[in-house]
């Protein structure tokens, strides 16, 4: 319930239509609009997800470096028909039921890399999410927890 919200609202925030609480990840598939995205059968291997990099462990307030990346393990087309033309990064603490919009990155088809990396500080233990939109297949997401210790 936490990453469907925290997803849910960020998409709000961002300006997404067509994502809310009941339609976004129901029977394990993403729907942007009239768009259903069924999951992955094979993980690691779907050039859609955006992929963070980030370390598992933090120091409070200190800034680390999270990359996102869309096709990482398989690249993603960049072309005019077919691309990523949107990644956005956000951070939900454990003390908070809002998350937070750390980035949105536009990326032009046939000369932006669907890659990006930013510098994050974060207080407490939090999960990073991040939203891929394709031109042709919708949204896709990913997300993975950081600790602070």
């Amino acid at each position: 319930m936490k990453r469907r919200k925290a997803i849910s609202l960020s998409a709000g925030v961002a300006g997404i239509t067509g994502l809310n609480a009941s339609n976004v990840f129901a029977a394990g598939s993403k729907r942007f609009g009239d768009t259903i995205i069924p999951p992955s059968k094979e993980t690691g291997k779907e050039k859609h997800v955006p992929i963070i990099d980030a370390p598992a462990s933090v120091k409070a307030g200190e800034p680390f470096s999270v990359t996102v990346e869309v096709g990482k393990t398989v690249p993603h087309p960049n072309t005019v028909e077919h691309h990523i033309s949107m990644v956005q990064l956000y951070m939900l603490n454990e003390d908070s039921q809002f998350a937070v919009n750390v980035g949105t990155f536009n990326l032009g088809p046939t000369v932006a890399s669907p890659k990006i990396t930013v510098p994050v500080m974060i207080q407490s233990t939090s999960t990073l999410y991040a939203l891929g939109y394709c031109n042709l297949h919708g949204v896709w997401d990913y997300s993975v927890d950081v600790k602070v210790g």
